[in-house]
Order: structure tokens, then sequence, then C-alpha cells
């Protein structure tokens, strides 16, 4: 799939610089190619430029440097901050095509990284035995000083707060004991120290521990993992931590009472100049939080979205999609606002809405010619198709 969205983007940049007024603008600029900025949000771009610098530097090769302003150091004291990432050409012979082609492949893994991650916060004074035990997640100051925010999938989060509860039993029952308790295992204990002489051993992407044959499980896509750590993230998510492979039907945690309204304006978006739009209203009421959202018995605040398709063909397709999606309780979930900050809040859930009908995809709007396919994508990883 990747592969097929860079070419779609390669195609695409292509066509913007073939015709011949394009032609000439690219003739003024050969000496020095400029790029658009992409305005993303800092919490998550802390994140990949921590979490995922293999990926970044795949998607710059050897022609292009991707920067962003400010400088991300400055964003972790508000976590609505948004940042320029900017593309800078190693070269000024570089392509403005090229530079097009590397600009949309990193909205494109942007998007997606942003789908999945999750915003929690811990205490400070716990978060360096934290980072040891979850490599995968990214702890950074917070405005309080009491605490640390924590970003990372769905997936370490889950086995996070899993630890932290699991943790605060183990010190309840034993109030002398000193020193931070080790992730709760069921598995023999062993020296943590102590590197694998065996090879073949594997290690659980979850927990990060060599697995125990006796409590290992293998999906049908191949990837193992510790029996309760795949319970633990099934209960989050029926699919394989590593690949996404959907097991069942998922439902999510979506607040129940909400609804989804559908109707048609005549004006057209940005790229679907031929048909008109399809405008979703979604609803979701305040409430108070169950057991599947992070703080049960307390309140969260509702929230009212609009969202944007082309009445087209494939349009009409991904809203027969998205209403099932709703309806399986997928769309919005109960949590921390990567924007606001906010904690218990309805918030988008994983799958990406455009809620405006203009300004690109950096601002959730047209044009974005592969926004359809890639939504359909994320609801495909879901089941839904």
């Amino acid at each position: 799939m990747e592969e097929l969205d860079n070419l779609r983007a390669k195609l695409v940049a292509e066509r913007r610089h073939s015709s011949p007024l394009s032609r000439r603008r690219t003739s003024q600029r050969d000496t020095s190619p400029s790029i658009k900025p992409v305005e993303v949000s800092g919490l998550i771009m802390a994140y990949i430029d921590q979490k995922c610098s293999k990926e970044l530097k795949k998607i710059q090769g050897t022609s292009f440097v991707i920067e962003t302003q400010p400088d991300l150091r400055t964003v972790h004291s508000k976590p609505s901050t948004t940042v320029w990432v900017t593309f800078r050409p190693k070269h000024v012979s570089v392509s403005p095509v090229r530079g097009e082609f590397v600009r949309q492949r990193f909205v494109t893994f942007y998007q997606r990284t942003a789908s999945d991650l999750q915003v929690t916060s811990v205490p400070s004074t716990a978060h360096r035995d934290l980072q040891r035990t979850f490599p995968s997640l990214l702890f950074n100051p917070s405005h309080n000083r009491s605490e640390v925010t924590v970003t990372g999938p769905f997936v370490h989060i889950a086995k996070l707060k899993e630890f932290l509860s699991q943790n605060m039993q183990s010190s309840s029952k034993s109030p002398a004991k000193k020193g931070p308790a080790r992730a709760p295992s069921s598995r023999t204990p062993r020296p943590p120290s102590t590197p694998s002489t065996h090879p073949e051993e594997e290690t659980c992407v979850i927990c990060m521990e060599v697995m125990v044959s006796a409590e290992k499980q293998t999906l049908r896509c191949k990837h193992s993992f510790c029996r309760s750590c795949l319970k633990t993230a099934f209960d989050y998510k029926p699919a394989c931590p590593t690949c996404g492979e959907l097991y069942g039907t998922l439902k999510g945690t979506q607040p129940e009472g909400g609804k989804m309204d559908v109707s048609r304006g005549s004006a057209s978006l940005p790229g679907y100049e031929k048909y008109g739009t399809i405008i979703i209203h979604y609803y979701i009421p305040s409430g108070i939080q169950k057991r599947e959202h992070p703080n049960p018995g307390q309140p969260y605040e509702g929230v009212s979205r609009t969202a944007y398709l082309p009445d087209s063909p494939e349009g009409r397709r991904t809203l027969k999609l998205l209403r099932r999606a709703f309806n399986q309780r997928v769309i919005f979930t109960v949590g921390r606002s990567t924007t606001s900050g906010r904690n218990n809040v309805v918030t988008w859930n994983d799958i990406h809405h455009k809620t405006a009908t203009h300004g690109g995809p950096t601002h959730y709007a047209y044009p974005d010619p592969y926004y359809l396919s890639r939504v359909q994508d994320e609801l495909k990883a879901k089941g839904i198709e």
C-alpha cells in the first residue's frame, strides 16, 4: 500500500508540473525549488522525530532535509502548539517534482502515525524507570510539574496503564517495599540484566521480554506475543499489534447515544468540481465514563463535529463505510485531546475525517487526491470494507 501511495503522489506531482504554465513556473525557480511547508501538531511531530527517525530518513531520501520550526523542544509545555515542517533541498538543482513527492509521502506518513497515537500522563517521579520499561513511548515534561506527558501507540499505552495499576496494587500490599516494582508478569521471574543465550528465543514486542514457550501465542498472521499481553491488547482492539490484521468484529469505545446525520450541498469540494458535497454531522452527548473508558465513573465532555465528502460514487461508498464504523462505535473515543491537551473529552479515534472544505490535507481539508483511498484503508484495517 505504501508503494501505491508513493506512485500516486509521484503521478500527481508529475501532472502538476507537466502543463505549460507549470513548466514556466518551474523554469523560473529551478535554481531554488521551494516546497510548501506543512503545519502539524507539535506533540505528534515530537513523537515522530524521536521514535520514527528511520522512517523520516527514508522519506526525505538523499536530496532533502526535513526540518521543524520552531524547535520541537519548545512545544512540550503546550500540547496544542503547532509547528511547521519544511523540506529543504540539499542542492539547488533538485527538481520541484521530487520535492512534491517527498512532501506528499510525509503527509501520508504523518496522518497514519497520528491515527494510532494516544496521550496520557504519569507521575513525574516514576517516568525514568518507565522509560526503560516502555521504550516505544515518548515521555515529555508537562505544564503540571508533578506529571509527565506520555505519547505512543494505543497498545503500548494500554500496557503502561496496566503496569501502573498493578504496581499500585503491589505497593499498597507492601508499603515498606522500596524502589520501583518490575513489570507484572505471570512468567517465571528472572534477572532483568541477564542477556538471552538462545538466539531462537523471541521477544514480545508489547512487554519487551523474552517469551516463555508455554505462554507464547502465535496468531494467524504468524506474529507471536505473550498470551497475557495479547489479551490486554485485544481488550482494546482485536487486531495484531504488529501488522494490524483484524481478528473478529471490532467494537470501539465510542460513547453510546450519539447521532450521525447526513445532508447534501450543491457546492463542490476542491478536486471534485463535478460533484456536490456530502455533509456529515456527528453529535456525541456528554455523559459518565464506563469501564471501557480511561476514568470510569468520571464525567466526559461530549462533542459536535462536521465532516465533508464529495458526493461522487467513491464518496458515497465511503459514507456507507463510515456509517458502519459509527454503528460499531469506532469513530470517536474518550480520552485526551492531542490539540487542546484536555482530558476526559470525546475525541476522534483513528479514522481521518475532513473537517473543512478548503486548505489541503494539513488542515484536514481538500484538495487531497488520496483521502478517499486512505480512509478506506483505515476502515479496512478495522474489518469494514
